[in-house]
Formats: C-alpha cells, sequence, structure tokens
C-alpha cells in the first residue's frame, strides 16, 4: 500500500490556468488506485453516480467502486481526456462505465444525469456528491457576489439538485456520500466562501441522513485534507503548491487513493450502522468533528 513518500516534502512548483483542472499536466500524477487494493465484491452489480469523476477524488472513487463491482456514472464538466482515461480504468474491472458531461450546477443536468442512469441501467444505489470548486481571494471584500454564487451553485445547490432527482429512485440499502472538506471545521481566511459551502454540506448532510433514516436510506459525508488533485495547481500559485499539505502532521499532501475508500466504506454494508457522519482523512489535522 502507498506510504506517500512519493509526496514527502511537497510537490514541484506548477499551476494551471482554469478550473477545475486536469490529472494530464500534473507531476507527479496522482496516484488514483492502490496496487495491491483487491476488491470483495463489496457493491457488486450496484450502480453509482460519482461527480467530478473525471480526475481527483472522484477517479479514485470511480475505480475503487468498480473494482468492488459497482458500474459507475462519471459525471465531468468538460475535461473529456480526463474522463476517458477514467472511463477506462473502470472498465478494466469488468464492469460498465458511462461518460457523461455538463455543469453540476445546472438543475437540468442534474435531472438528465439521473435519467440517463435509469436507462443505461434501470436503476441506482449510489450518490457521490463530490464535485467542487474553490477561488481563493486575499479578504472577504473581494469576494464578488458572481464568484459566491458560483462557488454555492456548483459545491452545493449541485448536491441538492442531483440529490433530489435521485431520491424517487433511491431504494432502502441505497447511500448518498458527500465530498464537504477540512475547511468546514477549521475555516480558511483565503477560502471564505468555498469553505462556507463546504460547512453547508455537513449541515446537508446530517439533516438528509435524518430525514431518509426511515427509508432505509444512509447519507454520510467524507471531509478529505490536503489531497494533491488537479484542483491544487488550478487554484494556487506555483509557490503555494510547492507547500501544499506540508504543514499537516504526516507532512505532505495525501493521494486520492488514501481518500477512496473512505467512500468504498460508506458506500457498502461495513458501514450499515452510519448516518449522519463524517469521515476525516486530512493528514492528522484535529478537527472535533
Amino acid at each position: 500500500m502507498i506510504n506517500g513518500n512519493n509526496l514527502a516534502g511537497g510537490v514541484p512548483p506548477q499551476e494551471q490556468d482554469v478550473q477545475p483542472g486536469q490529472e494530464l499536466p500534473m507531476q507527479p500524477p496522482p496516484r488514483d488506485m492502490m496496487e495491491d487494493y483487491r476488491g470483495a465484491a463489496k457493491l457488486r452489480d450496484r450502480v453509482a453516480i460519482v461527480t467530478g469523476g473525471d480526475s481527483g477524488i472522484g477517479r479514485a472513487v470511480s475505480v475503487a467502486f468498480a473494482k468492488e463491482g459497482a458500474h459507475v456514472v462519471i459525471a465531468y464538466l468538460d475535461e473529456h481526456e480526463d474522463a476517458q482515461a477514467t472511463l477506462a480504468e473502470v472498465e478494466e474491472q469488468g464492469v460498465r462505465g458511462l461518460l457523461r458531461a455538463g455543469d453540476i450546477g445546472d438543475e437540468g443536468f442534474c435531472r438528465k444525469l439521473v435519467d440517463d442512469t435509469l436507462e443505461h441501467f434501470g436503476r441506482l444505489d449510489i450518490v457521490v456528491n463530490n464535485a467542487g470548486e474553490q477561488h481563493p481571494q486575499p479578504s472577504l471584500t473581494d469576494i464578488t457576489t458572481d464568484q459566491l454564487e458560483r462557488t454555492f451553485r456548483t459545491n452545493i445547490f449541485g448536491m441538492f439538485h442531483l440529490t433530489r432527482f435521485a431520491l424517487p429512485h433511491l431504494k432502502e440499502g441505497a447511500c448518498v456520500i458527500n465530498t464537504t472538506s477540512v475547511t468546514a471545521y477549521r475555516g480558511s481566511p483565503h477560502l471564505i466562501d468555498y469553505a462556507a459551502s463546504k460547512g453547508a454540506i455537513v449541515s446537508f448532510t446530517r439533516s438528509l441522513s435524518a430525514a431518509l433514516a426511515k427509508q432505509g436510506i444512509r447519507v454520510n459525508a467524507v471531509a478529505p485534507g490536503p489531497i494533491w488533485t488537479p484542483l491544487i495547481p488550478a487554484t494556487f500559485d506555483k509557490d503555494e503548491v510547492a507547500s501544499f499539505g506540508t504543514d499537516e502532521p504526516l507532512g505532505r499532501p495525501g493521494q486520492p487513493e488514501e481518500v477512496a475508500p473512505s467512500y468504498v466504506f460508506l458506500a457498502s454494508a461495513d458501514s450499515s450502522y452510519m448516518t449522519g457522519q463524517v469521515l476525516h482523512p486530512n493528514g492528522g489535522e484535529i478537527v472535533n468533528g
């Protein structure tokens, strides 16, 4: 299993111009699949939607789910080359995959994503609300109304829309898994709107879990810390990227493959007595959440 030594001391300086970023230019490339991970059919024949599934945590989750026997719908914005690479990794596991490109903040796309999933697979068992974006600003006064609305539209409105359209088709034993962030618990002075949206996801998770408990549908979340994904070089300048994650207790950023097992756990029967909870793969930061 990976020990993260390839990221010890940080990563080389680099940056990208457009969010949510692409994996292909990243050095070193993010690791999305543990070479010694052996699936145990924990998700055999289940159907999952993974938003932001083209790269980073979303790709790692998609591949891990496929290794456990799930068919995966990979939703992404417009990173077609990354998405094709993810689809190939998913299908290498002997399951079916489906690509769907669009803006998760668009209610119409969320509706179509569910409709297409049902048309191709005839069922829906797992919803992973993972897509997100962030735009650092030096001060609250620099956050424009457009940025605020865009951040919340992607990070939380999309979760509401997709889950709302999926809910009529989720049966007992289904689950919803939301990606929040360590910033929801400790805040971030330069990502105020992003951290606020991630805090909203925690409350959304807890409230929805209570609302759906009697239906046997579990709702949980994962709050990653600094993970080496395309969003990082697409967000920060090269000097910030070079020191990314080095102030955590483990001294390095995490890899997507180190986060994906949390999603497998929450999607499987292993976590059958958990709902409304948040897992914290964050490099050792204590958040008491």
